[in-house]
């Protein structure tokens, strides 16, 4: 019973790791409400950032903050695109656009109201930052210290070649 058990964990682990190697296929919601399509944001050899985030997350707001001070020399480099998926509800979400505006991030924000794409990647909690090219998940990490975006910086680097 025990390696049954043991059989069954090690699956189960498994089909979730492959769940999460490709960026899920649906529909969200930009600020103007038009829907764009996930599949859409990193074909053709584009290499994004995706960063799952909320207007109430400061590790959050601090990460995008420091990476907006680098974003253009990273665009300049190496083409990265960065999409700012906001995961705020719908109490919330009334606040990601006065946000956005007065932080003057030059991401494409998005909105998962509903936290769809949250589940979808099994984040159970933000910033959950992603690298992604092709629609697969390259990259992937959860929460922020100071320097992170050092390290997100270095896979970028890695990637776009």
């Amino acid at each position: 019973m025990k390696t049954l058990t043991t059989l069954l964990f090690v699956l189960i682990c498994s089909i979730s790791a492959i769940a999460q190697d490709v960026l899920p296929k649906m529909q969200i919601e930009n600020l103007n409400g038009d829907n764009i399509s996930l599949e859409d944001i990193s074909k053709d050899d584009q290499l994004v950032i995706v960063s799952l985030w909320a207007t109430w997350c400061v590790p959050c707001k601090n990460e995008l903050d420091a990476i907006s001070d680098v974003y253009e020399e990273w665009v300049e480099e190496t083409n990265v695109k960065l999409y700012a998926i906001s995961v705020d509800d719908a109490r919330t979400v009334k606040r990601v656009k006065p946000l956005v505006s007065g932080k003057d991030w030059s991401y494409e924000i998005l909105l998962d109201t509903n936290s769809d794409l949250k589940r979808q990647l099994n984040a159970p909690t933000i910033p959950l930052t992603l690298l992604v090219k092709n629609n697969k998940i390259l990259f992937r990490h959860s929460g922020y210290t100071p320097g992170s975006e050092d390290e997100l910086y270095e896979k970028i680097l890695e990637f776009s070649k």
